[in-house]
C-alpha cells in the first residue's frame, strides 16, 4: 500500500497523446490477467498448492493394505548334526519365496483425521494462492497508475512548450512593433530551452514506467509496441462516492471472503485436527495381516547317512504356508512421547488463534487507513479545483499584462509555471481519491477496475 500511495495520481486520466505507431494498448483488467497466468511467484505457490494435494492423496491411501513380496537364499557349509544324531560333514542350501499382506483396521482414528487436515492444508493453500493472486493485482495496478500519471505529467510539459512557442510568436511581433525589447524574447526563448528538457524527461519517464509494468508482468518488452489505454473520468467525486463506507461495515464483509481470513480459518481447523491425531497415540491398534510363504531345501551330507531330497515340485506342494491373523497393539507406556505430541498440537492451536486475531486486526487496520485515506484525498482535489480556476485566472490576467507590454518575461513564466503546477496537483488529487475508493471497493470484494 505504502507504494502504492505516490502513484495514485492518474488512474482514470484523459490523456491527448497520440501515438505515432499502431500499438496494441492493455487494460488494466488485461494486465492483470496476464500478470496471473505468468508471475514466477503466482507458479510456485501453485506449486505448493500440487504438493498438498500429493500431501491429501497420500493420507487417503494409508487405508489401504500394503503388500510386500520377499525371496530368499542361504548356502550352509560344515559340519552339522543329520537326522539320526551323527555329527557329519553336510552343505545344505535354501531357497525361499513370501508375500505379506498388512492393513490397519484401527487406529485411534488417526487416519480418518489426518485426511480432514490436509483437506483444510489444501483449502489454505488455494487461499494463500488467492491472496497472492490479490497482491500482484495491487502491485500491477500501481505500475499501471505510475504509467498514467507519468502521461499525464507529460501532457502537462507539452502544454508548457505549446505556451512558450504560442508567446514567443506573439513576442517577436511585440518586439518588431516596439512593444518590448528584445531581451524579453531570449529570454522567453530561454524559457522555451527548459520546457523541452523537461518534456524529454517526462518522455523518458514514460518509457520507464511502461518498462516497468512491462517487467511485472513477465512481459518481454523488446521493442515500442507495448501501451495501455487511458480511461476517460467525468465526474470522480459523483462516481465515486457510493464507494466511502464506514470501515467497520467493509470490515464486517471482508472477513467473510478475504482470502488472508479464510487461510488462517482452515490451518486453525487443521491444527485442531492434527490434535487429535496425536491423541490417536493413546488407544490401542488393531492390523490385519496375512501371508504366503515357501521354500525348497537341498542337502547334501559327506557322511555315511544318504540324504534324499524331495524334488522340487513336491516341495513346493509340501513347503507352502499361509498364515492369516489380527495384531492388537496396545499402548502401555511410549516415554511421554504421546502425551508431549498432544502438548505441542495443543500449543499449535493457540497460536493459530492468535495468528488468527492478528489477521483480522492487520485487515481491519487497513481498512480504516484506506477509508481516511480517501476521504482527506477527496477534500484535496475539492480544494485543488479551486487552486486551478485561481492560477487559471492569474495566469489570463498575466498573459493580458504581457501581451499589452505592462509586465515582464518572468512575470508571465512564473503564472505559467503556478497554472501548470495547480494542474499537477489537481491530476493527483483526482486520481488519488479514485484510486483510494477502488482500495475500499477491493476490501469489500470488487475486483480493481478502471
Amino acid at each position: 500500500m505504502k507504494q502504492i500511495i505516490p502513484l495514485v495520481a492518474a488512474l482514470f486520466l484523459s490523456s491527448g497523446i497520440q501515438a505515432q505507431e499502431t500499438k496494441k494498448q492493455w487494460t488494466l483488467e488485461e494486465c492483470i490477467q496476464y500478470a496471473i497466468e505468468h508471475n514466477i511467484d503466482l507458479k510456485q505457490k501453485e506449486e505448493e498448492q500440487e504438493a498438498r494435494k500429493v500431501d491429501l492423496n497420500t493420507s487417503k491411501f494409508s487405508w489401504l493394505p500394503a503388500v510386500n513380496a520377499n525371496m530368499g537364499q542361504s548356502f550352509q557349509f560344515g559340519r552339522s548334526s543329520t537326522k539320526s544324531g551323527l555329527i557329519v560333514d553336510q552343505s545344505a542350501a535354501n531357497s525361499s519365496v513370501g508375500i505379506n499382506l498388512d492393513m490397519p483396521i484401527f487406529d485411534g482414528l488417526k487416519i480418518p483425521n489426518d485426511i480432514a487436515a490436509r483437506k483444510l492444508d489444501l483449502k489454505a493453500a488455494i487461499e494463500d494462492l488467492n491472496k497472492a493472486k490479490e497482491d500482484i493485482s495491487i502491485q500491477v495496478a500501481s505500475y499501471y497508475v505510475q504509467v498514467l500519471y507519468n502521461k499525464e505529467l507529460l501532457n502537462i510539459a507539452l502544454l508548457q512548450v505549446d505556451l512558450d512557442k504560442e508567446q514567443i510568436n506573439k513576442t517577436e511581433a511585440m518586439v518588431n512593433a516596439g512593444k518590448v525589447p528584445l531581451s524579453q524574447l531570449y529570454d522567453i526563448k530561454a524559457q522555451l530551452a527548459k520546457d523541452e528538457v523537461t518534456l524529454t524527461e517526462a518522455r523518458n519517464n514514460v518509457a520507464l514506467a511502461l518498462l516497468d509494468l512491462a517487467q511485472s508482468l513477465e512481459l518481454e518488452r523488446e521493442d515500442k509496441s507495448f501501451d495501455i489505454t487511458n480511461p476517460l473520468v467525468d465526474d470522480v467525486i459523483e462516481a465515486n462516492m457510493s464507494s466511502i463506507v464506514p470501515p467497520e461495515q467493509i470490515f464486517a464483509n471482508a472477513v467473510t471472503f478475504k482470502p488472508q481470513i479464510k487461510q488462517q480459518e482452515f490451518l486453525l481447523e487443521s491444527q485442531k485436527k492434527m490434535l487429535n491425531v496425536a491423541r490417536a497415540g493413546y488407544y490401542p491398534k488393531l492390523n490385519f495381516g496375512a501371508s504366503y510363504s515357501n521354500g525348497y531345501y537341498h542337502t547334501k551330507s559327506g557322511g555315511e547317512e544318504q540324504i534324499v531330497n524331495p524334488s522340487f515340485g513336491d516341495q513346493m506342494k509340501q513347503n507352502g504356508q499361509k498364515v492369516v491373523g489380527f495384531t492388537l497393539s496396545i499402548p502401555l507406556f511410549n516415554r511421554f512421547q504421546v502425551r508431549n505430541n498432544v502438548r505441542s498440537a495443543r500449543i499449535n492451536i493457540r497460536n493459530r488463534e492468535l495468528m488468527m486475531e492478528s489477521t483480522k486486526k492487520v485487515l481491519y487496520k487497513e481498512i480504516q487507513k484506506a477509508f481516511y485515506d480517501a476521504t482527506a484525498a477527496q477534500e484535496k482535489y475539492r480544494s485543488s479545483d479551486k487552486s486551478v480556476l485561481a492560477t487559471q485566472e492569474a495566469f489570463k490576467y498575466a498573459s493580458e499584462r504581457y501581451n499589452a507590454g505592462k509586465s515582464t518575461v518572468f512575470e508571465f513564466n512564473e503564472a505559467k509555471t503556478k497554472y501548470a503546477q495547480s494542474l499537477a496537483e489537481q491530476a493527483q488529487a483526482k486520481y488519488d481519491f479514485i484510486f483510494r475508493t477502488k482500495i475500499l471497493d477491493f476490501y469489500n470484494g470488487t475486483p480493481i477496475t478502471l
